[in-house]
């Protein structure tokens, strides 16, 4: 992540001083604004919402690193209403915070509603003080309700800022992957409210600091230029790539059909950060997510990997074309979750099953069962997505059975580079093992050649396994729920094996 990052010989440090980071306007500035880019784009705005401002922009940092190594005033956790979250970083803050923050909790908060915030010292932390957060669980159906209980973490965490007068902050992603909450939606939130509360109350403020986890690198670079431009060049293209719902004038999410801001009370919607504000009621409101002009800001490509060329990029720009990738997949993933998919489902061709010894989830793929001539691919995509779009939040593992497949089960080339290229970041980087279990010379040498040529970041991670007793050491094999038409094979292949091994021993007898 260029320059995002402290160097290798700060990073390395237990304890890192939030003063040692490299704020925003320190960041070179990409040259997007060129004609390639915004090529066949709409203007959002014709002037920008966020103009460059190079105060601001000292104001913030991005960093990809440990929230409880921050030196700073106050680090925020996103956790659950207990206080008793799974999600690592919740632990993780919990963990070295030490039992006095645990006591503390446990005797004096006593839960925390969603979309409200509640603040502790940070006792063992270096923080001074942590701010506890929960944000919603994300139901598609409830869109709008989820949006307002988001917004309504920031606007808590900002308010106690300015009680507890607290300068540096680390603020995590609220939108916790363990609740649904889509990821790219959610640091559009993060981005919108933290500028405008930045140009109201920014001179009081030192430094707020992006804390990503490496999942969200890329999002966060992506949009960051748009809601923070740090040159004219980055303002003009923020005008084609900004979506037009920015949000009221904290950031706030607001239903453009009828001009109405979402709050707890509409009486109350004069509110300003500083005030208190419940934003998690209203469950029964609903909008349809990806209405919005960002959205719909590229064709339909839904359709491209029928193509004989395979994908096919409208620009060579890599920040438009990561833009056309993750609308993309988000689109994929919310069609997934409407369609009827159990005719694929029933196949049982892909499915998750137990853990490997390092604890992490085991995907497994039997290949004889996808007979491509009876079912629709683009289906199956969608099966792949909702199936693995949670799982992959975290390092997981896959086993490919290539057992007696033929040609009537291997997909072409172009789809596979198709479902590669949809996939999102996290599936790439979470992997830490594909198995191909069975494998043909033919098989090693196509995936040699796509591992090397399309899809580099994963060669390391295949391995070839000659049988299925080669997979005792990742996992137990009783856990795998194998076919027996796959155990019957590997079985008379070993015997095949040691028979010829048997002729071979005699011949030199």
């Amino acid at each position: 992540m260029e320059g995002t990052l402290l160097d290798a010989s700060s990073s390395n440090m237990e304890i890192v001083d939030f003063r040692r980071l490299k704020t925003w306007h320190q960041i070179s500035a990409r040259d997007t604004a060129d004609n390639q880019s915004i090529a066949g784009q709409t203007k959002s705005f014709e002037q920008s919402p966020f103009p460059h401002n190079a105060e601001i922009n000292k104001k913030v940092a991005l960093w990809a690193g440990d929230i409880t190594a921050l030196n700073c005033d106050a680090i925020v956790n996103t956790t659950n209403e207990s206080f008793s979250d799974r999600d690592s970083l919740s632990q993780r803050i919990l963990n070295k915070g030490g039992p006095q923050l645990r006591h503390y909790i446990k005797t004096n908060l006593r839960g925390c509603r969603t979309g409200d915030a509640k603040i502790t010292k940070g006792y063992s932390l270096p923080s001074r003080y942590v701010i506890h957060t929960v944000g919603p669980k994300y139901n598609q159906k409830y869109h709008t309700a989820a949006e307002s209980a988001l917004f309504s973490c920031y606007a808590k965490v900002f308010q106690l800022m300015r009680e507890y007068k607290i300068n540096s902050l680390g603020l995590c992603a609220i939108n916790s992957p363990r609740r649904g909450y889509p990821p790219h939606e959610g640091a559009h939130m993060a981005l919108r409210v933290v500028r405008r509360f930045l140009e109201k109350y920014g001179a009081n403020i030192d430094l707020i600091i992006f804390v990503v986890e490496d999942s969200d690198i890329g999002i966060y670079e992506l949009l960051m230029p748009l809601y923070f431009p740090r040159s004219a060049n980055e303002e003009e293209y923020a005008k084609y790539y900004l979506p037009k719902d920015i949000g009221g004038k904290d950031g706030e999410p607001v239903l453009p059909e009828r001009q109405i801001r979402i709050a707890d009370n509409p009486v109350n919607a004069h509110r300003q950060l500083d005030e208190s504000v419940d934003l998690s009621s209203g469950l029964d409101a609903s909008v349809i997510v990806g209405k919005s002009s960002f959205a719909k800001m590229h064709g339909d490509i839904d359709k491209r990997w029928r193509s004989p060329h395979g994908v096919q990029r409208t620009s060579s720009d890599p920040v438009s074309s990561e833009l056309q990738r993750r609308t993309h997949y988000e689109r994929l993933l919310r069609r997934a979750k409407m369609e009827d998919l159990s005719e694929i489902a029933a196949l049982r061709c892909l499915y998750v099953t137990g853990e490997d010894r390092f604890g992490r989830p085991v995907i497994v793929f039997i290949g004889k069962r996808l007979v491509l001539s009876e079912i629709d691919l683009e289906k199956a995509l969608l099966y792949f997505i909702v199936t693995l779009d949670r799982i992959v939040q975290e390092e997981y593992s896959v086993i490919y059975f290539h057992t007696l497949t033929d040609n009537r089960n291997h997909p072409s080339l172009n789809y596979i580079r198709y479902v590669f290229d949809v996939l999102e970041y996290k599936y790439k980087k979470n992997l830490r093992a594909f198995y191909i279990v069975h494998p043909t010379f033919w098989t090693r040498i196509v995936t040699w050649w796509f591992a090397t040529f399309t899809a580099p970041s994963i060669k390391n991670k295949i391995f070839c396994l000659g049988g299925v007793e080669y997979l005792s050491n990742l996992i137990p094999l009783e856990q795998l729920q194998v076919p027996s038409f796959i155990m019957d094979y590997d079985f008379k292949a070993s015997e095949s094996l040691a028979a010829i091994f048997l002729r071979f021993s005699l011949f030199f007898l």
